[in-house]
This record gives C-alpha cells, structure tokens and sequence, in this order.
C-alpha cells in the first residue's frame, strides 16, 4: 500500500509594507516650496520691469502728459496724431529697412564664419577666434559708436585714408543720406553677429557626423552638402537667431543716435530715436507711448508671423 505524502507547505511571505504616503507628500511639498522661492524673484521681476510698465504704456498712451501739468484724457487722439505724423512714420519704414539688412547680414556673416570655424582647426585658434567674435557684443554699443563716428568721419577718419591708399575718393559715411543707414548698419551688425555666430556654432556641434559622412558618401560635397544637409538641420537654430536678431533691430537706438542723430534729415532715425524725442526731450509722455505700443504690437506681429512660417521652413531631429 502506498502512501502519498504531501510536501508541507511554504511559509507565507509578508509583504513589505507600501511607502509612508505622508513623507512622500511632504517631500513633494519640499521640492514645490524650493521651486518657488527659486522663481519668485524672476517672476517678481518680470512683472515689475515687465508687465507693469507694458500696462502702464498703455493707460499713458490715452493721455496727453507733460509731467509738469495733470494728465488729460485724449483717449485715441494721440494714435491718430501718429498716423498724421511724417517723423513717425518714416521712422518706422526707416527701422523697417534697417531690420531687413542687418538681421540678413548679420545672420550671413554669423553662419558663414561658424561653418568656417566648425572646420578643421586647432582646437586652441577656434577657442581664441570664438573670444574675438564675441567680444564686441560685451561692449557698450554708445562707447563703439562713438569710436566707429571717428573712424568712417569724412575728413580725418581711419576708414577713408585706408580708401584712399588705393586711389578712392572720400565717402561721406555718416553725412550722406544712402551710406548712413548703411553705415549704421555695418556697425550694427559688427557688434551684434557675436551672439547668432556662438548659436550657429553650438548648433553645428549637434549635428550627428554621420549624416554629414552620410551625405559625402551619396556625393554631396561643398555647398550643395551645407544647403541640402547642414542648413535643414541647423533651421531651429536659425529660427532662434532671426527671432532675437528681429527683435534687437526693430529696438535699435545707440547706433543711429551718436552716429547720425537721425541724420542727415529723418534718414535714419529709428522708432526708438522718436519715443526718445517725444518723451524726454519734448515731454509729450503721452504720445511718446503711443508710439511705444506700435512698436511692441509690431514686434510681436513680426514675432507670431516667423513662428507660423517656421512650421513649413524648420525640421526637428
């Protein structure tokens, strides 16, 4: 007779007992308390020199204001003085037409020399020519103009005796109504590409080599490989620099103030130059920041425009 034995069975395991909910609540509480108090001075920040002087903008806007007499409702009567104003409305073509030379050229000569740099270098040069670049973004733009003035002066600046070496007239740089704006655009553009070129030089860095070895071996070489590989890969970057670049030009005031004072004529005085004027030197507050808010609408209606083409134009890896 056989007899059937059975295995005893296996102690039962306890399981270990679930996290303590409270501790992880408090923690949690811990890192949303440090969150905050990390924020709230930026955000305090930005509502104060931001927000608030937006707001108040526009509540002056609606007023006509000397600061020495009471403030007095025009309600829209300073927009339609704007409108009726030739200064005001060839600054703006002017800063327009400045906009559009020297983002492109700026964003040009920043890509142009970060693909050079991007080649092969020694490591020690690509650091001292990233400095040189960069350094006259640091710079105060009224102290470089105001040594670009004596450099491209017509009598005894340093630009029209090189000029002159090989048989070339003097040019009236800052005197003459087509080479002022171009001058204060090459000033411009010579402090200010340091920041699109250190972008484009940390956006080529990202590009896998792969793909450019890749694009060698399918026989892309030169500029055909920079316009069909690097420059769709590089387009985030792109979008980045020409937001920023837009931005900081439709603001430019340093340059044409002590080049040009908006000179010769209105040719190139900017929006800024004329929210100046009006503000502080004819203490007309309240037309000064109407043109103010032109100016931000602008710069956020060219801002939303280069979003929304950028979703045809620019490819994420």
């Amino acid at each position: 007779m056989t007899t059937n034995t059975q295995a005893p069975a296996a102690p039962s395991r306890t399981e270990a007992p679930p996290a303590a909910a409270p501790r992880s609540s408090a923690r949690d509480r811990g890192s949303r308390l440090l969150a905050t108090l990390f924020l709230t001075p930026t955000i305090v920040g930005i509502v104060v020199f931001t927000v608030v002087p937006i707001i108040g903008s526009v509540v002056l806007s609606l007023f006509h204001w000397n600061v020495i007499d009471d403030p007095r409702f025009a309600g829209t009567g300073n927009y339609r003085e704007i409108f009726s104003d030739s200064t005001v409305l060839v600054s703006f073509r002017n800063t327009l037409v400045f906009m559009v030379f020297a983002v492109a050229l700026q964003l040009l000569v920043a890509l142009v020399l970060a693909l050079a740099i991007n080649g092969r270098m020694p490591v020690w040069l690509r650091s001292v020519f990233r400095s040189a670049f960069f350094f006259p973004l640091v710079l105060s733009a009224a102290s470089i103009s105001v040594v670009m003035k004596y450099l491209f002066n017509q009598d005894f600046g340093v630009v029209n005796w090189l000029i002159g070496l090989v048989g070339i007239a003097p040019v009236p740089w800052l005197t003459s109504e087509n080479a002022a704006m171009t001058t204060v655009v090459l000033v411009y553009v010579w402090q200010q590409f340091g920041f699109s070129f250190l972008l484009f030089v940390g956006g080529l860095n990202n590009i896998p080599k792969e793909i450019h070895e890749a694009a060698s071996l399918d026989g892309a070489t030169g500029l055909r490989k920079h316009l069909t590989v690097t420059l769709p890969l590089l387009s985030p970057t792109l979008l980045v620099a020409s937001v920023v670049g837009i931005i900081n030009a439709l603001q430019v005031f340093e340059q044409p103030y002590v080049l040009t004072d908006g000179g010769p004529g209105d040719s190139t005085r900017t929006v800024v130059m004329v929210i100046y004027e009006r503000a502080f030197e004819q203490l007309r507050f309240g037309e000064a920041s109407a043109v103010g808010v032109l100016l931000f609408v602008l710069i956020m209606a060219v801002t939303a425009l280069q979003f929304r083409l950028s979703r045809r134009f620019v490819h994420y890896q």
